[in-house]
């Protein structure tokens, strides 16, 4: 059974953008490490493991996406940003350490929210939908068709 939350998340993700996916996998694995961490102070060994390794796949699948031809420096800084970020976080398994686990989701929310910013500049510079119409040849009439943005009927006059 899935929570709200999840719902919310997987919702959000249909239609999403890539650089919008992007922001969602940083926030699972802030999630994930979050648990983590509290799993430390519960003393739930296998919790703890259960969602270091979530993010561990996460993280997979972000280094899966990375296009160095189109990324160039970008792509190569956060393939080393991930390396970094995976063998910190089999540290922190290992050594059991939350401070490792809370270093790494300040990194993670950083960079999560550079992300975000271009999620948002994104959606700025996203084309807005414009309602198309087609009307008839006698001056004043109308004959609606879906708006672009819509199924609604939109309808605007002509004067010949």
């Amino acid at each position: 059974m899935t929570n709200a939350h999840t719902a919310y998340r997987e919702a959000g993700a249909h239609g999403a953008t890539g650089v919008r996916l992007v922001v969602l996998m940083y926030e699972q694995m802030i999630q994930d490490l979050s648990k983590a961490a509290q799993a430390m102070d519960d003393k739930n060994i296998e919790y703890r493991t259960d969602r270091i390794n979530h993010a561990l796949d996460v993280l997979c699948v972000l280094e899966g996406t990375l296009d160095f031809e189109r990324g160039g420096q970008v792509a190569r800084n956060l393939e080393g940003f991930y390396k970094i970020l995976r063998a910190n976080l089999w540290k922190a398994q290992l050594h059991m350490s939350k401070e490792i686990l809370i270093g790494q989701i300040t990194d993670l929310f950083a960079l999560r929210e550079a992300w975000a910013e271009v999620d948002r500049a994104s959606a700025d510079l996203a084309p807005k939908p414009v309602p198309l119409t087609v009307v008839s040849s006698k001056a004043g009439s109308t004959v609606p068709i879906p708006n672009a943005s819509s199924d609604e009927r939109a309808p605007v006059t002509w004067k010949a």
